[in-house]
């Protein structure tokens, strides 16, 4: 049995649907993002399963128990916001045993408690601080141990890096997982930042217009795509559309691209990704028009920037990886060539 289940939950803000029908689960200790755009219903989902609103119908199960007769303060969910919310009128320990004073937790356990939340989250000595004198990123983590302290049943965590610069949310993607793992916490990670959703999470469920369009392994997605919803919003590469197709290729607007496709070809598309865009010719590979858009150097190569002409005038952003000892192309016009084995066909839905 999932620790953690949403079973058919529908919610709707004057005749619009914030959900429709979410069947989703997760197993206990483990990090699901909820991933998708700004007004899918990522976090309806939060708020209905913390208890700060009702559904129109369905449940959120915790450990088999349905949660709806029950008040938030009785669910056992912890909450993380993106703007922290810490008490400015406290110090760092008593932000982080704030929730600790509310369950009348004995002060020594309190105390003690704080201790190991603030070694936890890598700031050890900083609880007589005050949190106005700490950096977004320290007080990002001091919000982190504070929703961890009481030891909740599930962490929720709505938008947690939203308010940080891209230099310090990148320094803390390694540090949230750690934390939460090291913590053995069943949390659920609400965010419309594709490298949060797949550097933090064990598992990711995209979201569209209230409704999961595919969950599984950050991998799975990566590799696995169910439509171009998905693989448009996880950036998984250029997608050219599809204007006749069936088993034995697509027509596109860079020619006819060997690949199967199978069933509705409206809207369709081929999903050209990195690794299948070269810069030599070779056996099977379908030359197409390309110009060069910018280089990057990099450890393991340069990484180049291309837009593959259309036959119509249309150009689709490419990228591929130069291999190291290559000489970088200049920026211009250029052929390149597809390895269709790295090509896949998406439909839209």
């Amino acid at each position: 049995m999932p620790f953690l289940a949403w079973r058919s939950l529908e919610k709707r803000y004057a005749g619009r649907a914030a959900l429709d029908g979410v069947t989703l689960s997760l197993e206990r200790g483990r990090v699901l993002a909820i991933l998708g755009p700004s007004g899918c219903g990522k976090t309806t989902l939060l708020r209905l399963t913390a208890g700060l609103e009702a559904p129109d119908a369905g449940a959120v199960l915790l450990d088999g128990v349905d949660l709806g007769p029950f008040p938030p303060e009785r669910r056992g969910i912890g909450l993380v916001f993106q703007d922290y919310a810490l008490f400015p009128h406290l110090d760092v320990a008593g932000n982080v045993g704030f929730g600790l004073r509310m369950a009348r937790w004995p002060r020594a356990r309190a105390a003690a408690r704080v201790d190991v939340m603030l070694a936890l989250v890598g700031l050890s000595g900083y609880g007589r601080r005050r949190v106005q004198a700490l950096s977004g990123g320290e007080q990002q983590r001091v919000a982190l141990a504070r929703g961890l302290a009481p030891e909740p049943r599930v962490l929720m965590l709505d938008e947690p890096m939203g308010a940080l610069d891209a230099s310090l949310r990148t320094a803390l993607l390694d540090e949230v997982p750690r934390i939460l793992h090291a913590a053995g916490a069943t949390t659920v990670y609400v965010t419309h930042e594709q490298e949060e959703a797949m550097a933090v999470a064990d598992r990711v469920a995209v979201m569209r217009a209230g409704r999961i369009v595919q969950h599984g392994r950050p991998a799975d997605l990566v590799e696995r795509p169910v439509d171009t919803f998905v693989a448009g919003f996880l950036r998984l590469g250029a997608l050219v559309p599809v204007r006749t197709g069936s088993a034995a290729g697509a027509m596109t607007p860079l020619g006819r691209l060997p690949v199967r496709v199978a069933g509705q070809q409206e809207g369709s598309a081929v999903l050209v990704r990195p690794e299948a865009v070269r810069l030599a010719a070779g056996p099977g590979l379908v030359p197409v028009r390309a110009r060069v858009v910018s280089v990057q150097p990099g450890a393991g190569g340069a990484r180049l920037r291309l837009s593959l002409e259309g036959d119509d005038g249309t150009s689709y952003e490419a990228r591929c990886l130069l291999e190291p000892g290559r000489k970088p192309p200049h920026a211009g016009p250029r052929r390149a060539w597809l390895d269709p084995a790295r090509l896949r066909w998406l439909p839209t839905r």
